[in-house]
């Protein structure tokens, strides 16, 4: 078996050497009895191998709950979780599902997969391009189909990104959900569900603090909102979402690498698609009204052991200082700006336990409609005019723990002040 072992990772190097994909694992050795090992026990890498733990069993009951033989509406319906809800949500059954998303190819693309899973279901399937900012085109859309429920994924989530371009991603994330969930009480919404992040916990970058403040936007109007229940679920990382490490360094392999880390001691939560999805309906099931729900995702992941983990289970050994002969170099390029090198669940303390070993609810402070409500308005004031310093100091006031990391490197900003200095200097 030794030798076995030994030729496969030896043929494992070779091939990938010579641009071969070679992702691959091993059943457990326990499970092979010596002797009767073959090629049969050599599988495609899963995902799951690098969770480190076994992914949560779904409740059906909960699952069921708020969409079977109901109209739901995903917003963001294209993305990674926005994708995945649909798809765990038409498994069940809905009468109708709407499908809100942006990109048009994104909506094509999704809409497609669900028509082939929907051959022998009732379930009518209806694709709507739509911005979430949009009050009208929401309004339209909430007054025609009526949804029982919502479940809002439409986000920006790329931390740096966001932090290059923060006026749209507060406009997106906040005045996003604000447009949304107004639209949905409006038009008699039973259940609407915030997907949130972790990194609202806290936070050191716009991303962070905007999604924060879209949960306290629904905190706010559950209080004076009864007729709809607002609730949002707050999660860390997902294997494999777009924009995640793990696809990044799956190509970074592919291309021999080096495999790019921004820190050596960086840490994060992570969850696969399918229980990050399944849990936040089956939290969204047991909502009253106002809550926010905390996912308990086990233990955090040293993001360099993850690399190195990826590394080897493609077969390859890791080059540093103690190994020169390896395969795959790990770089470290430093902290993006926004960056925290560990994130947080919750942002108070004795989180109360629910009907499930996985969920939690968070017990966190936000103001009433009518203290928020001009609040938001002087940042809807401005968003208008893209002037970073108001918003970030607006943010500041509202989201208790912003403490932006970095100085102001939003696009525009930093080019318009290259322009002023130009001037100033006589250069431009």
């Amino acid at each position: 078996m030794i030798d076995l072992l030994l030729r496969f990772v030896a043929a494992s190097r070779a091939a990938a050497r010579i641009g071969l994909r070679v992702v691959r694992t091993l059943s457990g050795l326990s499970d092979v009895p010596i002797g009767k090992m073959n090629l049969s026990n050599v599988r495609d890498l899963d995902i799951n191998n690098l969770l480190g733990r076994e992914p949560v069993m779904p409740n059906h009951l909960l699952l069921s709950k708020n969409n079977i033989n109901k109209v739901v509406l995903v917003t963001g319906a294209g993305g990674s979780i926005g994708s995945e809800l649909c798809r765990q949500i038409l498994a069940v059954g809905p009468e109708k599902l709407l499908l809100v998303e942006l990109s048009e190819f994104a909506l094509y693309a999704i809409h497609q997969e669900l028509e082939e899973r929907c051959a022998g279901k009732k379930t009518i399937l209806l694709p709507l391009l739509a911005s979430a900012q949009d009050e009208d085109r929401m309004r339209e859309i909430m007054s025609t189909w009526r949804p029982d429920t919502v479940y809002h994924a439409a986000a920006y989530k790329h931390v740096p990104l966001v932090e290059h371009n923060p006026t749209e991603g507060i406009r997106n994330n906040v005045m996003g959900t604000l447009r949304t969930a107004q639209a949905a009480a409006e038009n008699g919404v039973t259940d609407f569900v915030l997907i949130s992040t972790d990194k609202a916990v806290r936070p050191t970058s716009i991303m962070g603090a905007s999604k924060r403040l879209a949960e306290m936007v629904l905190q706010a109007l559950a209080a004076t909102k009864p007729g709809t229940k607002f609730s949002m679920v707050r999660f860390g990382n997902v294997l494999g979402s777009s924009g995640s490490v793990v696809p990044k360094f799956l190509q970074q392999i592919r291309d021999g690498g080096p495999i790019t880390l921004t820190h050596p001691e960086i840490t994060r939560y992570f969850m696969t698609l399918s229980e990050s999805a399944q849990l936040v309906i089956q939290a969204g099931a047991m909502a009253k009204g106002g809550e926010v729900f905390v996912l308990n995702m086990g233990e955090s992941v040293k993001i360099m052991d993850l690399a190195r983990r990826m590394i080897e289970l493609s077969g390859l050994t890791v080059r540093d200082e103690h190994y020169s002969k390896g395969d795959i170099e790990i770089e470290i390029t430093g902290l993006r700006p926004g960056e925290k090198l560990y994130e947080e669940l919750l942002i108070g303390d004795n989180p109360d336990l629910t009907s499930h070993p996985r969920i939690m609810k968070a017990h966190e402070d936000f103001m009433s409609w009518a203290d928020l409500k001009p609040k938001l308005r002087t940042l809807e004031l401005a968003l208008s005019i893209n002037d970073v310093s108001i918003l970030r100091t607006v943010i500041a006031q509202l989201v208790s723990g912003y403490i932006p990391n970095s100085e102001i490197v939003d696009w525009v900003h930093m080019e318009q002040e290259a322009k002023a200095d130009r001037l100033r200097l006589g250069n431009y």
